[in-house]
């Protein structure tokens, strides 16, 4: 499953976020995972999570996301979740091509490996591509 939850800054998609992680780490057999771009929320979050801060290391377009996620589970094979906060401020170019071939790359890697995915991005829904509207909530 992949989930985009979208919306403009301010509009409490980081606190649904959180809330979506906490739930899922108590109810998890495995591992839950929170990608952000810093550590403001650390401390919401369930101690079980693992949080990964990717400050120290810039992604400068979507498929170094995907090598960061793939390097992430090559250490850990039984993550079930990963959360995502902020796609726009992890990635410095993301555009609506780049978006599509995200989101279905974020399938792929969820169906092969049981994953489920939940990313917020700073925009309005109607400004992300049409083609992954059966993401967006």
């Amino acid at each position: 499953m992949v989930q985009i939850i979208a919306g403009e800054k301010g509009e409490g998609k980081t606190k649904k976020l959180i809330s979506m992680a906490n739930e899922s780490a108590e109810k998890a057999n495995g591992s839950v995972v929170y990608i952000d771009d810093d550590s403001r929320h650390i401390y919401d979050l369930n101690h079980a999570i693992r949080f990964v801060e990717v400050k120290e290391f810039p992604l400068a377009n979507y498929r170094e996301l995907i090598g960061f996620i793939y390097g992430i589970l090559s250490q850990n094979n039984d993550i079930e979740k990963i959360f995502i906060d902020g796609l726009f401020n992890i990635i410095e170019k993301l555009n609506s091509e780049d978006i599509i071939k995200l989101v279905v790359k974020f399938k792929t890697i969820g169906e092969k490996y049981n994953i489920d995915f939940v990313a917020t991005a700073n925009t309005l829904p109607t400004e992300l591509p049409k083609e992954i509207a059966n993401v967006i909530i």
